[in-house]
């Protein structure tokens, strides 16, 4: 659905430029913002390949295990339909650690993996689990303490201090997260007291 409307916002564009005379300020934008995209996509890569190689190490030296033994205390609370040593739950922990460490394009793989052991769990039913719907509240609000992707575009665009931001991502993130499983909460229990209220 999404590129329909990134298509209709081309179109619509170019048919008012065409109207407007300014078909070659278009064809300019269209060949510098294709000129930058490539720069910062070039310059993104070089951030998540280093924090991926810190992942990377952080694993193989046991570090991402002890974090996620850490975390998996929480997690088991926040989906209490998942058995804790269910491969969901595994892929779960990689998620928020991934998004943690602010490397939403290697969380993406591990929520999608998540969901589709949690599918399993639901009998394969196509409406969405407690379990998912919880999921993708925090892997929307995603609590980070290091937001790389962020940091990684401050770069290149030339900020004196690129690593500023840190502390007001974590608060951000932290009040998104804590309003996001409170919203999936107070519908959770809604929904509920509806289904009893029923029978």
């Amino acid at each position: 659905m999404v590129h329909y409307i990134w298509m209709f916002l081309l179109g619509v564009g170019i048919i008012t430029a065409m109207f407007n005379g300014r078909m070659e300020e278009v064809s300019e934008a269209i060949f510098s913002g294709a000129e930058e995209a490539v720069a910062l996509c070039f310059g993104l890569i070089s951030v998540m390949v280093f924090w991926l190689g810190i992942m990377n190490i952080a694993k193989t030296s046991g570090l991402l295990d002890i974090f996620t033994k850490g975390l998996r205390p929480a997690a088991v609370r926040l989906f209490p339909e998942i058995p804790p040593d269910h491969p969901a739950m595994g892929y779960i922990l990689s998620n928020i650690t991934a998004n943690l460490m602010g490397l939403g394009n290697a969380a993406t793989p591990m929520g999608i993996k998540a969901v589709k052991e949690m599918k399993k769990l639901n009998d394969d039913k196509d409406e969405a689990s407690r379990s998912m719907i919880t999921l993708m509240a925090l892997n929307t609000a995603s609590l980070t303490l290091v937001p790389t992707t962020v940091i990684a575009i401050r770069m290149n665009y030339g900020s004196a201090a690129p690593a500023e931001i840190v502390g007001t991502t974590i608060i951000a993130t932290a009040c998104s997260t804590a309003a996001a499983l409170c919203i999936d909460r107070f519908f959770y229990y809604r929904r509920l007291r509806k289904r009893k209220g029923y029978t």
